[in-house]
């Protein structure tokens, strides 16, 4: 089992020992206690204090600033304290490779039967080859290491995929992490490839490498006790991608279902790189948000007739009996349904009607891009005359040719009003958090407009949501849409009904 570690980063030692009681608290299997942030550090004074009634089991790592840490004394002094953890208890220690064989010299006579040494290496630049990882595993190993640790810097979410496979064929216990946000799965799929342990932090602010989750996040979200060699990986795909609230959601769907399955997210420079280096069945289904949703229809093996007509995939499935992907759209009926709704509940219609109240109606779609394309294409099945607003004139004719309607520059969108009670839809990234004081519109032009929409969802009311409002108009929020799209690739990934009223509540609870 891959143990769960909450390293503790404190400046005194009373707050490190209150930090040790949260974390038993939160769940964690061991404790790292990092020396080099203790202010006025005194060995044989503050390791009785730290190690003695310890509430958890220890590992004691005091890194100097040459290998990313905040030490920067001599080795002599750090190698004493380190040994006198080693004698009072501590289950583990971590040192350098870079003086691993001076320190294994130092405590050849001393080391306690159940007591594990780490070699470390880091890496703050990049992650090598595979062939350069195995060479610093053997040569790790050969430093007379009980566990292996490597932790490199993800440039590309690729780059994780050499380290799983390292970690597999180790030998020994390893820990192999990928740093940064490019890197996160390297910490929440670690016990699907058998790393020794993962690190979670008590909170923000109190990592002790970049990227680190919290252990409340790997234990509550992403279910990491239950994450196994054949749990199935599914997850969103997109740049940015730290916003999502999906894995929230999906996590939280797969575990009610009963399913062996976790859901996370990948931060993806390029998407045909992503899907040939994570091409194993076991990565079984994608959602894929900005800016890969026109991409995915190139990289699909095939594509759902719908989506190809809009231009865009939403969600990708791997087809179990020959790993072909299989491209779709939930974008399109998630957005216009939840704005079709938003309509007869403002007029006090009921579901059933069987006239969209989209027919007829000026439909205006501001973005040009995969879930414009999907607007605009679930707009124009409704009959409404759509209209295509985009920054890039070329982008926005481009769409309108595809699907039969006009185009416009945002610039003259301010002043477009060819009739009352229009209905706009932003499906851009514009009032996104953090840019939350962003608006795609101006105010002063929302007033031609009976129904505004806005695709974004963090935060739940937007700048153009709340002006849009206060200019008269009905506002459907994006995470009706993010709620129905979800709900629709739940189904696509697992062949079982939806559970829309766990969705709900946890969409009420969490955003």
């Amino acid at each position: 089992m891959t143990l769960l570690c909450v390293p503790l980063v404190s400046k005194t030692v009373e707050q490190m020992v209150a930090d040790m009681a949260a974390a038993k608290a939160c769940g964690a299997d061991l404790v790292e206690f990092r020396l080099d942030h203790l202010s006025n550090f005194d060995p044989r004074r503050d390791l009785h204090l730290l190690l003695g009634d310890r509430l958890l089991p220890a590992l004691v790592t005091y890194r100097p600033n040459w290998e990313g840490g905040e030490y920067e004394g001599d080795d002599k002094q750090r190698f004493q304290a380190l040994c006198l953890a080693m004698e009072l208890g501590a289950e583990y220690v971590d040192v350098e490779l870079k003086v691993a064989e001076d320190f294994v010299r130092l405590i050849s006579e001393k080391k306690p039967e159940n007591f594990k040494l780490i070699i470390s290496s880091h890496n703050y630049q990049s992650t090598p080859s595979s062939e350069e990882l195995s060479s610093l595993v053997a040569r790790i190993q050969a430093a007379g290491a009980d566990i292996v640790k490597i932790a490199t810097t993800a440039v590309d979410i690729v780059d994780v995929a050499r380290m799983f496979q390292v970690i597999v064929h180790c030998q020994v216990p390893m820990i192999g992490l990928v740093m940064g946000e490019k890197g996160l799965i390297s910490r929440l799929l670690c016990p699907k490839y058998g790393g020794y342990l993962t690190f979670g932090t008590l909170g923000a602010g109190k990592e002790s490498a970049p990227g680190q989750p919290t252990i409340s996040d790997l234990l509550n979200v992403y279910n990491i006790r239950q994450i196994g060699t054949d749990t199935k990986v599914f997850g969103i795909i997109g740049k940015p991608v730290g916003h999502s609230k999906s894995p929230i959601l999906h996590n939280a769907a797969f575990k009610s279902a009963g399913l062996n399955a976790v859901y996370v997210s990948f931060l993806v420079d390029v998407l045909a790189d992503f899907l040939n280096a994570y091409s194993s069945a076991d990565f079984a289904g994608f959602s894929c948000t900005i800016p890969h949703k026109e991409a995915a229809v190139r990289c699909c093996d095939e594509v759902d007739p719908i989506a190809k007509s809009i231009g865009a995939v939403n969600t990708i499935v791997k087809r179990p009996t020959d790993g072909k992907l299989i491209g779709y759209n939930t974008d399109y009926v998630g957005a216009i349904s939840a704005i079709e709704d938003g309509i007869r509940g403002s007029k006090g219609v009921g579901k059933d009607e069987t006239v969209s109240p989209l027919a007829g109606k000026v439909f205006v779609v501001i973005g040009a891009g995969g879930a414009g394309k999907a607007l605009a294409y679930g707009a124009k099945e409704k009959g409404a005359k759509v209209v295509i607003a985009n920054r890039t004139y070329e982008r926005a004719r481009e769409l309108a040719n595809l699907i039969g309607g006009h185009a416009l520059t945002l610039a003259e969108l301010e002043n477009f009003h060819p009739e009352d009670g229009m209905i706009l839809a932003n499906t851009t990234s514009i009032g996104m958090q953090p840019n939350v004081d962003e608006t795609p519109l101006r105010k002063q032009a929302l007033g031609v407009y009976a129904v505004v929409f806005d695709a974004v969802y963090t935060p739940k009311v937007t700048r153009l949501l709340r002006e849009a409002e206060e200019s008269g108009a009905t506002v459907v929020g994006g995470l009706e849409m993010f709620i129905r799209q979800a709900m629709g690739q739940f189904e696509l990934f697992t062949n079982l009904a939806a559970p829309e009223n766990l969705f709900r509540e946890i969409v009420k609870k969490h955003i």
